[in-house]
């Protein structure tokens, strides 16, 4: 199974991208975690509408028909790392990739959400998109640890 975390934003701090690589990396090579970065609508002379829409464009190519998709988004679900780790291990077994969608300042577009198989909340707070990317990097390897008995997570 493979992955992908398809974020609206060109060009993080390098503190992200290394934390990010840093996460990717230390999964296994049959998960691998990818990073596909589209570019955001330019905002002058856009509503919120109109750049959520064409961003929902961009988020939408980076997916496949068969692809599982997950949509961070405020009104998803929350999900402690323990079900993470067992929906994590569930996909593994149904044999198709993973898309996460990480829209970008107005949200994502409702076809990226009707799209979506889930919506997951990371939480009520508010958190910089570039620092979602390294907060799903790592919430990926922890629930591969507890499916793999790994000691990182301590419950």
């Amino acid at each position: 199974m493979k992955i992908r975390l398809v974020a609206v934003g060109l060009r993080p701090p390098a503190w992200v991208a290394e934390g990010f690589a840093d996460y990717a990396r230390r999964l296994p090579r049959e998960m691998p975690l990818t990073l596909v970065e589209v570019a955001p609508a330019a905002r002058r002379n856009l509503t919120a509408e109109r750049a959520r829409r064409l961003e929902g464009e961009r988020l939408l190519a980076q997916v496949n028909d068969k692809d599982r998709v997950i949509a961070l988004d405020l009104t998803g679900r929350t999900w402690s790392t323990e079900t993470l780790a067992r929906k994590l291990d569930d996909w593994r077994m149904d044999g198709n990739d993973l898309a996460f969608l990480i829209g970008g300042a107005d949200g994502l577009d409702e076809r990226c959400l009707s799209r979506a198989d889930e919506r997951v909340s990371l939480s009520a707070l508010t958190f910089p998109h570039a620092l979602v990317r390294v907060i799903i990097a790592e919430q990926l390897y922890r629930a591969w640890t507890v499916v793999s008995g790994h000691p990182y997570h301590r419950a």
